[in-house]
């Protein structure tokens, strides 16, 4: 029985490689800012999904569910 250590199927090898041509295509400087761009728009969008759970939440509290009433012919 093997242990593997491979992120989505991908070995040691292949991992390095990935990470050395992003490296060459957009360099050292660019991939802090290119995760800096994705942990800020991870943040606004759960930042989001928390204002339109409470919004939802605030809604049904407001509008309290009305019994319809029973007209006087249906009581008789």
């Amino acid at each position: 029985m093997e242990v593997q250590y491979a992120i989505f199927g991908l070995g040691t090898s292949e991992t390095i490689l990935i990470v050395a041509a992003l490296l060459l295509l957009f360099g050292g400087k660019k991939i802090p800012e290119l995760m800096r761009g994705i942990g800020q728009g991870v943040r606004e969008f759960n930042s989001a999904k928390a204002n339109i759970k409470q919004e939802i939440e605030e809604g049904m509290k407001d509008k309290p569910v009305k019994k319809e009433e029973t007209s006087s012919e249906e009581k008789k």
